[in-house]
């Protein structure tokens, strides 16, 4: 990624242990000199850490550095594809995750942003810890799943009626890769993606849609900054769900920004440039003064 940028990137890849002790794959990006804020993210069912480059371009030459990892069952992490014994797993995962990056920028604030269902994970894990997420400088919901799905109903009621007798059944999602992107060059990489699955067992069906629930009827509960960003045309999860949660939360410092013609994958879609500056002009509203004069 370094090789044809006019800026330094540095890059690094290891693993850290999840729940299970589970070696979960993970990345990171930074900038040469001073971090001035970490954001860590969090991808979506069948996708993986790779998927968020142009988020990287955009940050790194501002001094951010980007965190990322592929849960279980997903890119370059060890796993059945697409499954899950409980939602528990993915929510420490993604808190060892945290452990591992504290110890690497003790210094640095720390954004969380998820994409789709793993909007619906960031926002579980908020939520189930509230002390630790106090910590957090705020909160990105990128195309959340918090309502319909693009998943016809058929596949939903099998999912559920399996998931007690035969946890691990596996099947297609049968989702259109072009509901991802508006842009054909995207979509012709997302297609030779090795690391792309459209897989997800009964369990993670149950277990994902129990979450949502939870997470909705906890919404009023909820303590940080928060940003949603949707696609209006989104037809993967579609934004009405994100709308509810928006509108249940009652902390005051919230934003929703719909962009009426964009799809699932905002930050690869046609107008990637204009969310990317949406996103980077709330962080940085969200950093202390302190922290900017040090940058």
């Amino acid at each position: 990624m370094s090789d044809d940028s006019v800026y330094q990137v540095l890059h690094t890849e290891g693993t850290f242990k999840g729940v299970g002790e589970l070696e979960l794959y993970y990345q990171s990006w930074y900038p040469e000199g001073k971090v001035k804020a970490v954001l860590v993210i969090v991808h979506g069912l069948g996708a993986h850490s790779d998927r968020f480059g142009n988020v990287v371009r955009h940050l790194i030459p501002k001094q951010y550095a980007v965190y990322s990892f592929d849960w279980r069952g997903h890119g370059r992490s060890p796993g059945q594809r697409g499954h899950i014994n409980s939602w528990a797993e993915l929510r420490e995962d993604l808190q060892a995750f945290f452990k591992l990056i504290k110890t690497q920028q003790p210094e640095s604030p720390i954004f969380l942003l998820g994409h789709s269902l793993g909007a619906v994970i960031v926002l579980d894990y908020v939520l189930r810890y509230p002390q630790e997420a106090s910590a957090l400088q705020g909160v990105i919901a990128l195309a959340p799943a918090l309502g319909k799905v693009g998943v016809s109903k058929a596949r939903l009621i099998l999912g559920h009626l399996l998931s007690r007798v035969w946890p691990r059944f596996s099947l297609s999602t049968g989702m259109n890769l072009s509901s991802a992107s508006r842009d054909e060059k995207v979509l012709a990489a997302y297609a030779q993606d090795k690391l792309r699955h459209s897989l997800g067992t009964a369990r993670m069906a149950t277990e994902f849609f129990a979450t949502t629930a939870w997470v909705h009827a906890r919404a009023a509960e909820w303590r940080s900054p928060l940003l949603i960003l949707h696609g209006g045309a989104d037809r993967v999860t579609l934004p009405e769900g994100g709308e509810i949660f928006y509108q249940h939360v009652t902390y005051e410092d919230k934003l929703r920004i719909v962009y009426p013609e964009a799809y699932h994958e905002l930050q690869n879609d046609l107008n990637y440039q204009e969310v990317l500056a949406d996103l980077e002009d709330w962080l940085e509203r969200h950093l202390s003064p302190k922290t900017v004069q040090l940058a």
